[in-house]
């Protein structure tokens, strides 16, 4: 099944209309980005991708815009060790994701017992989970063919 991106475009365009934040080209591009893009995108990637089309862009402005969407809860901030931070605009909630040591490839598996996993952890721990974040780190096929 292939993801069609206009509903999560649609759902981050009415979270900042409900704020009165203003939809500028540049804003509407990079959510258009980030509600399209499986490969959980940085602000870099964002930036190179916007820049021909946007000369006056400047990487500070997309962070700013990435921080607005992350603050309405339309995007889910995916952080690593050495300052590497990069954003799920298709799956703005906690999720499990496979990275690859290698490329930094980052793919969303469908977990079914997630759910029993933080049922379980509640009930060993006493823990109410407010959020959480299950990070597999490993090398891609494609990684791993090229050797």
């Amino acid at each position: 099944m292939v993801y069609d991106y206009r509903d999560r475009y649609q759902a981050m365009v009415s979270k900042l209309k409900e704020g009165n934040h203003k939809l500028t080209p540049q804003r509407l591009a990079i959510i258009r980005i980030l509600a399209g893009s499986e490969n959980h995108p940085s602000v870099e990637d964002i930036y190179n991708l916007l820049h021909r089309r946007f000369p006056g862009i400047s990487q500070a402005t997309v962070y700013r815009n990435i921080m607005l969407i992350k603050s309405l809860g339309e995007i889910l901030e995916i952080g690593f060790a050495g300052g590497s931070t990069r954003y799920d605009g298709i799956k703005p909630y906690p999720h499990p994701h496979v990275i690859c040591l290698k490329c930094n490839k980052i793919v969303d598996p469908d977990l079914d017992s997630l759910q029993d996993m933080t049922k379980e952890i509640t009930d060993e721990s006493g823990f109410e989970i407010v959020t959480y974040r299950l990070d597999f780190f490993g090398v891609c096929p494609e990684c791993r063919t090229m050797g």
